[in-house]
């Protein structure tokens, strides 16, 4: 036994969530603002493709950039698992 009362439990239990709460929410945050960094890659890339002007050496800067997010989404869908796979459930786009 750790000799914690049930109120110091309850206490630690609070504090996790709270800090589950806040992870959620930057992780929110940061997958919106990577949703629309890959939004504007995107619209870059198919200008591109539609010959406005940009070279080759632009696209694959873009296409790096865009494997480089969309590895930072997956990594954050992770750790979100990693968390509760109920939460990682809950937050599902």
């Amino acid at each position: 036994m750790n000799g914690l009362s049930g109120m110091e439990k309850f206490s630690h239990l609070e504090d996790k969530i709270y800090l589950t709460i806040e992870l959620v929410k930057k992780l929110r945050e940061d997958n919106e603002r990577l949703e629309g960094e890959v939004a504007r890659l995107r619209t870059e890339l198919s200008h591109a493709a539609a010959g406005d002007g940009i070279d080759g050496e632009k696209v694959n800067e873009l296409l790096s950039e865009r494997e480089a997010i969309q590895a930072k989404v997956e990594a954050m869908l992770d750790a979100l698992t990693e968390i509760d796979p109920e939460i990682a459930a809950a937050v599902a786009v």
